[in-house]
């Protein structure tokens, strides 16, 4: 049976103690972490969220000694004792309390544990359905209490940081109206207003966009939001963001309170960030990066060949160029190792991802030429090619042709698959960037209509507006995202402050009037008493947090995540509810 705490009272924690303390009584209370049986020495590290103590036992005392024979990893104790020094070949330089034990004077069992279905001790390999499962295990051990800890610092700086600022957190509804945004919503039926459904947001964006009406100025929430999204490997249905707006800004503004905060939250890892970011234009990531987020770190940008193959003996490409599309190519460096396998190998991968079809040329480290197309041009053009693309000695050049977007996008995967092939991205190197300028619209070829790129309440660029009735496709919008590593990390936009402007995006959008009014028609009627000029941005956390703890997936820094396919494995939700529920919400079940 499990001791009672009693008057027990923690004097330290399992990290704390030092050489200083040397001769103090203490009281640890912690869980076991490994035991040490030595026959007439009994050995036991007890372990906190802090760190983890080396405790002894006197050989001595034969009713002490037999009640620490007793403990097993996770059992949770209360030890009092005496702080000695370790001898010098016994002290371990692993731990911060490595150079002191505590001889036990007292043990209580505070609670047995049964044995673990994994170790929590060592962080040995164990499967994701077992680990949430048994999340609340999985959070003992030591990689994830330094990530949720890491959490921790950075949500309190990320809050101190706009106090600062001028910034109120405000909370706003997490019962709301349905007004879809892309994701599918979290529908809540009303017990009391049969038939009808409140939804959880996706954002706070309708209601931070109504404080800006409100004369607010300035708002943050660190704030959870759901999405109710087909299956992706990395995404959850609910997360947290930072969700900032502010009254009369411009996008400078936004950079200009961001990226001070990305300094000062990285700091909270030991990392100096310089800034201001790079600013680049949607439509440049595209050509030379192939993505709207893309990742900096290992160069190579993607360069425009055309003007190389509008005379070229090369007919495939020349007739592409020659029809309006593109030929565009990257340099690897270091690149004379690669085998004719390997380069094959290339290829094939390049056309796995959608090209027709590529070609390869090399200078070796001799100045020797190779290409895959040498029969076909002739070394002379194959070096005028290396010599615009400025492929050195020892580098490749890899070049294809097709529509714009679409050759670039298939470079930008290539290069990314060959960048971490040759260990290219470096985790330890930070690049960020602003994209900006994006695309308001975009057109959706099986509805036939046109979707925002962000969202609805998006502005279009001050230059564009003329463009609105005749050339919508080609309006720019005040958007901007910040990319961090080729993750986003950050989206957000100028928002429309005038209601005219904000009907005429709903038609665009096929939004019909009466659609409006009873989706959006409380922000509408908001719109016309006064509205400032404003934007914001929303920060996703987790992405964030992952990144600076070094982690490939979200869920390692959130507490209680949900598989890829949406469920919670420790408390097996989503779950059936019983008919009486069912029938207090007006709700039939079709099977």
């Amino acid at each position: 049976m499990a001791e009672q705490l009693g008057e027990l009272t923690r004097t330290h924690t399992c990290g704390a103690l030092r050489p200083d303390d040397v001769g103090a009584e203490v009281v640890l209370l912690g869980w076991v972490h490994r035991v040490r049986d030595l026959g007439g020495l009994l050995f036991v590290d007890v372990r906190d969220r802090a760190g983890i103590t080396q405790i002894v036992f006197d050989r001595d005392d034969e009713a002490l000694m037999a009640k620490g024979k007793r403990l097993r990893s996770e059992f949770v104790v209360g030890a009092t004792g005496r702080v000695r020094r370790r001898s010098a070949e016994t002290e371990n330089s692993k731990l911060a309390t490595g150079e002191v034990e505590v001889v036990v004077r007292q043990l209580t069992l505070l609670n047995e544990a049964r044995t673990p279905p994994f170790p929590i001790a060592d962080d040995t390999p164990v499967s994701e359905d077992v680990r949430l499962k048994y999340r609340y295990l999985d959070l003992r051990r030591p990689r994830l209490q330094a990530n949720i800890g890491l959490r921790h610092r950075v949500t309190a700086v990320i809050r101190q940081y706009f106090d600062a600022n001028g910034f109120w957190e405000i909370e706003t509804p997490i019962l709301t109206k349905s007004t879809p945004e892309g994701a599918r919503d979290y529908l809540v039926p009303s017990r009391v207003h049969p038939g009808e459904f409140f939804a959880l947001p996706q954002s706070p964006q309708l209601f931070k966009q109504i404080l800006m009406i409100a004369g607010v100025d300035r708002y943050v929430q660190i704030c959870r939001c759901f999405r109710d999204e087909d299956l992706r490997a990395d995404r959850q249905p609910e997360f947290t963001q930072v969700d900032v707006e502010m009254s009369f800004a411009r996008p400078e503004t936004i950079f200009g309170v961001i990226e001070p905060l990305v300094r000062e939250v990285f700091a909270v890892v030991g990392r100096e960030i310089d800034t201001p970011f790079q600013r680049m234009p949607y439509s440049d990531a595209i050509a030379t990066y192939g993505s709207d987020k893309p990742d900096l770190r290992c160069g190579m940008p993607i360069q425009d060949l055309r003007e190389l193959f509008r005379e070229s003996k090369f007919r495939v490409f020349r007739e592409i160029v020659d029809s309006g599309g593109t030929s565009r190519g990257f340099v690897v460096k270091n690149a004379a190792g690669y085998s004719r396998s390997e380069l094959d190998g290339i290829v094939d991968q390049a056309k796995q991802l959608g090209a027709a079809g590529l070609i390869w040329a090399r200078r070796a480290e001799d100045g020797a030429i190779t290409s895959s197309v040498m029969k076909a041009l002739g070394e002379e053009e194959i070096r005028r090619m290396l010599d615009a693309a400025s492929a050195e000695k020892g580098e490749l050049l890899l070049a294809a042709a097709g529509e714009p977007d679409a050759t670039s996008r298939m470079l930008g995967q290539l290069r990314l698959a060959l960048a971490r092939r040759k260990g290219l991205l470096n985790p330890d190197e930070y690049a960020f960037a602003w994209v900006v300028d994006f695309p308001l619209l975009e057109w959706d070829h099986e509805a036939r209509r046109y979707n925002s790129v962000h969202h609805p309440f998006t502005s279009p660029h001050d230059a564009d507006f003329d463009l609105l009735e005749r050339e919508p496709g080609q309006v720019r919008a005040k958007a901007y995202d910040l990319v961090l590593n080729g993750n986003e990390i950050g989206g957000g936009s100028i928002r429309i402050h005038d209601a005219t402007v904000q009907r005429q995006i709903f038609s665009l959008l096929n939004i019909s009037p009466e659609e409006a009014k009873l989706r959006f028609g409380f922000f509408l009627e908001a719109l016309e008493y006064g509205t400032p000029p404003h934007g914001g941005i929303a920060l996703g956390l987790d992405r964030m947090i992952a990144i600076m703890a070094g982690e490939t997936s979200i869920r390692e820094v959130i507490a209680f995540p949900k598989t890829a396919a949406a469920v919670d494995l420790m408390c097996d939700a989503p779950s059936p509810v019983d008919s009486k529920q069912l029938k207090e919400l007006h709700l039939l079940l079709k099977k």
